[in-house]
C-alpha cells in the first residue's frame, strides 16, 4: 500500500504497509515499554523504516522520526533502505525546521546517490531549504538567489517529475520576490526625489524581471521619474511600452493623465535604453 505525505505542496512517495507499521509499534511497546532508546538491532532495515515513518507521521515533532532513519542507515548502510532513510532525515529536518541540517543530509544524498529514483525529492527538499526562508522584501534576498539556483536544478535535471512541476511555480513568486525588492528600492528613491537612483532601479524591473507582475508598475515610475527629470522623449517611450503591453491596466492610465496633462503623448521616441526596450518588445527588432 502506498502512503503519501506533503512535501512543500509535492506528494512524496513512500512504500509500505502501516500495519507493518503500526504492528512494529505494538513490538517496540511490548519491549521497551515507553523508552526511546531501545536497541533495534534486532529488527530488519525495513521494519526500522516503517517505524521511522510511522512516528514521522503520527509525532507532532518531526524529529522524533530521525533515530530510525539513522538507525537503519547505521545498521544496514548498503542497503536500499538505508538510501531511502538519508531522504527521510532530510525531509524530517525541513518539516522541523532545522534548514541547515537538512540541506547538508540532502546534499550528502544527492553526493552519493546521484543516479538514485530519489535524488529528484532530495534536489527538491535542498531548494525548499532556501525557498521557505526567503525573507519579507524590506530585507536582503541573498536566499531568495539561492532558492531560484536550487529550484532551477530541479526543473532543469529532474524536467519529468512533480518536483519539477512546483519548483516552477516557486520559482516565478521567488522571481517575482526579487521584482518586488528592486521595485521597493525604487519607490523609496522616488519618495525622497532621488529620480535618477530611482530610474535605475526600475530599469532593472523592466529589462531583468519582465515576466513578472511588477512591470506595469515600473513603466508608470518610470514616466514618472522621467517626467520630473525633464527627459520627456524617455517618459513618452516608458509610456508607449505600457501602452502596447499592459494598455487595460490601471497603470497605464495613470501614466497616460501624466503625459496628457504635460502635452505629451505616450509615442515612442528618443534614442535611450527605453527606446531598445521599445523596439525589441513592441516592434520585435532585436538586432
Amino acid at each position: 500500500m502506498m502512503v503519501t505525505g506533503q512535501a512543500g505542496g509535492v506528494s512524496i512517495r513512500k512504500s509500505g504497509s502501516v500495519v507493518l507499521a503500526v504492528g512494529l509499534c505494538l513490538a517496540l511497546a511490548a519491549c521497551g515499554g515507553t523508552r526511546t532508546d531501545e536497541p533495534l538491532d534486532g529488527f530488519s532495515a525495513e521494519e526500522i523504516y516503517r517505524r521511522g515513518e510511522f512516528v514521522l507521521e503520527t509525532s507532532r515533532r518531526a524529529e522524533n522520526s530521525l533515530r530510525y532513519f539513522r538507525e537503519v542507515e547505521r545498521i544496514y548502510p548498503f542497503t536500499s533502505w538505508a538510501r531511502r532513510a538519508i531522504v527521510m532525515q532530510a525531509y524530517a529536518q525541513h518539516r522541523e525546521g532545522d534548514y541547515d541540517d537538512a540541506r547538508a543530509t540532502a546534499q550528502r544524498f544527492l553526493d552519493q546517490y546521484p543516479g538514485d529514483e530519489d535524488a529528484a525529492w532530495a534536489a527538491y527538499i535542498l531548494a525548499l531549504t532556501y525557498y521557505d526562508q526567503i525573507e519579507d522584501v524590506g530585507r536582503d534576498q541573498g536566499l531568495t538567489f539561492q532558492a531560484l539556483q536550487h529550484l532551477r536544478r530541479v526543473i532543469e535535471q529532474y524536467p519529468n517529475t512533480e518536483y519539477a512541476r512546483s519548483a516552477v511555480l516557486k520559482f516565478d513568486l521567488a522571481f517575482d520576490h526579487l521584482a518586488a525588492k528592486e521595485m521597493e528600492i525604487g519607490r523609496y528613491y522616488l519618495r525622497r526625489g532621488l529620480q535618477s537612483a530611482a530610474v535605475n532601479r526600475f530599469r532593472v524591473v523592466v529589462e531583468d524581471f519582465q515576466t513578472t507582475t511588477h512591470t506595469p508598475e515600473a513603466l508608470h515610475r518610470l514616466v514618472e521619474a522621467y517626467l520630473a527629470l525633464g527627459l520627456r522623449n524617455e517618459a513618452q517611450t516608458a509610456g508607449a511600452i505600457l501602452g502596447h503591453n499592459f494598455r487595460s491596466n490601471p497603470f497605464y492610465d495613470d501614466s497616460y493623465r501624466l503625459l496628457t496633462g504635460q502635452g505629451l503623448s505616450p509615442d515612442a521616441s528618443g534614442e535611450s535604453w527605453i527606446r531598445q526596450i521599445y523596439r525589441r518588445t513592441v516592434r520585435g527588432e532585436w538586432l
